[in-house]
């Protein structure tokens, strides 16, 4: 069983590939900082440059079933590059490229050893592209694995810090359970359908025997709980304030988008090529999933103090939203999966660029001795420090409240309402309406906040952030400004994609 490789198709992942293992040897002769840094986003760029090139081709895929084992049906394969996985690859690659920015200046100063960063970072980006391409289960279940382990390291990667240890340590037991449970789920799935790639699960799913319908419905179920603790889904949320919080800030942005992004296409995989028979059993299930997560995330964020634990349960119920339109079932399954896409497209620059600022700002304080540099009160008075700065943060908060001009994230909620109701699914509509209503509370205090005057007591300092993160912060901040005149750009690519 000798096969073919599509090199054109896996291209992606294997220059960072390529790059990563750069990184080690020339780590390991000592090369200068900036040279590895350089090295790092140069290989996301070119990797993106790839994806672009791909995208004006035709669909590519390899790692293919051979002519004796594909029967009567389709070509069966492993790794797929059509137009769904072109653009989640292009958002995983654009935004990895921000992190790349926003880690330069924290790799310094928290004396992280820059070969391995990038290294691990290249590695779990590795994992993410790969884990949208997958079309069968345990290529699926491989990249995911890719993408999760090196995120244990970069979490812990500051090893004087207890916080991060402890950080690392959660997330790596909640990560090796989820894993557990998807792959007893996946287990279950096989022994029920005799099949691993996902075109070929959906057939035999439609004409099971009744007598393995409970082991199907088992094994779907256990697989979506699966994706549910990647995404930080509710009842599996718990482990995301508390590693967002000790964690390097470019990782936390880097989970709260790269990894988020990467779970919600993988779980749309599964679900619209591998599991629609079964829409019965894990719409419903979805449903109370993303009722819960808006709910909980939002409702705790309301008691938040802190910016960096206020952007995690923001993220949590960013969640809710984004599953909210797959609850919908098979009817309108390709609108429920764009309206989602379509979310986690636009949520990635709003979040990415709210992370940018505070990254900026955090160690701007932290440098001006501000005695507590992660509050919100630490927040007063920065329109008058940093005009721009605070007018880009108020910017990506009013787009994640949903509010104009902040157009973009406006229609995100609009996208994913409209898919709901059209779904059916009407009682969870009007739950995410109240959560729309509650999520703005706490993100307009948040921007109040940088128009309010300081305390007299407070101490000054220069908020100005360093060159890469003003870079990410511009960049962030144009595509927020570009999409809220233009939203139609990601609705019409995503339709067309999926």
């Amino acid at each position: 069983m000798i096969q073919s490789i599509d090199y054109a198709a896996i291209a992606p992942p294997l220059i960072l590939a390529v790059a990563a293992i750069g990184l080690l040897l020339a780590d390991a002769f000592e090369a200068p900082r900036r040279v590895l840094s350089l090295l790092s986003g140069g290989s996301l760029a070119v990797a993106l440059i790839a994806v672009a090139a791909l995208a004006f081709g035709d669909r590519r895929d390899t790692l293919c079933l051979p002519d004796g084992l594909r029967g009567n049906g389709p070509r069966s394969c492993s790794y797929v590059a059509d137009d769904f996985t072109l653009l989640f690859q292009g958002i995983v690659l654009g935004a990895a490229v921000v992190v790349v920015l926003l880690s330069l200046q924290e790799i310094t100063d928290s004396k992280m050893p820059v070969g391995e960063y990038h290294f691990l970072l290249l590695a779990a980006v590795i994992g993410a592209l790969t884990l949208v391409a997958a079309r069968d289960l345990v290529l699926l279940l491989v990249a995911l694995e890719t993408l999760s382990l090196p995120v244990f390291a970069l979490v812990a990667l500051r090893r004087y810090d207890g916080t991060a240890s402890e950080a690392a340590l959660k997330l790596f037991l909640v990560s090796v359970a989820s894993t557990a449970v998807m792959l007893f789920g996946i287990s279950l799935v096989y022994g029920a359908t005799g099949a691993m790639h996902l075109d070929r699960i959906a057939p035999a799913l439609s004409r099971l025997p009744s007598d393995l319908d409970p082991v199907a419905t088992a094994g779907a179920v256990l697989v979506l709980a699966g994706f549910a603790f990647k995404v930080a889904a509710v009842p599996f949320h718990f482990w995301a304030p508390d590693v967002y919080q000790g964690s390097p800030l470019p990782v936390a942005a880097f989970l709260s988008v790269v990894s988020k992004a990467a779970g919600f296409a993988g779980l749309a995989i599964v679900l619209a090529l591998g599991l629609p028979a079964y829409a019965h059993v894990w719409g419903p299930v979805i449903a109370v999933l993303a009722a819960l997560t808006m709910t909980i995330g939002n409702l705790v964020a309301l008691r938040q103090r802190t910016a960096i634990r206020l952007l995690a349960w923001s993220s949590v119920a960013q969640s809710g939203y984004m599953l909210a339109p797959l609850s919908v079932g098979d009817d309108r399954l390709p609108e429920a999966v764009a309206a989602t896409t379509a979310y986690v497209a636009l949520y990635a620059v709003m979040n990415l660029g709210a992370f940018a600022v505070v990254i900026g700002f955090r160690r701007r304080a932290a440098e001006g001795l501000s005695p507590s540099w992660d509050a919100l009160d630490d927040y007063r008075g920065l329109a008058r420090r940093s005009p721009a700065v605070a007018t880009a943060l108020a910017f990506f908060l009013i787009c994640l409240a949903g509010l104009p001009p902040g157009v973009m994230g406006l229609f995100a909620k609009v996208v994913v309402f409209r898919a709901t109701v059209a779904g059916g699914v009407t009682w969870l509509a009007v739950v995410m309406a109240i959560n729309t209503a509650i999520g703005l509370y706490y993100y307009l205090v948040w921007a109040v906040r940088l128009f309010t005057p300081a305390p007299g007591t407070a101490q000054p300092y220069d908020p100005a952030p360093g060159m890469p993160v003003r870079a990410a912060i511009t960049a962030t901040a144009t595509a927020a400004l570009v999409l809220s005149a233009a939203p139609q750009i990601v609705l019409q690519t995503v339709t067309q994609a999926t």
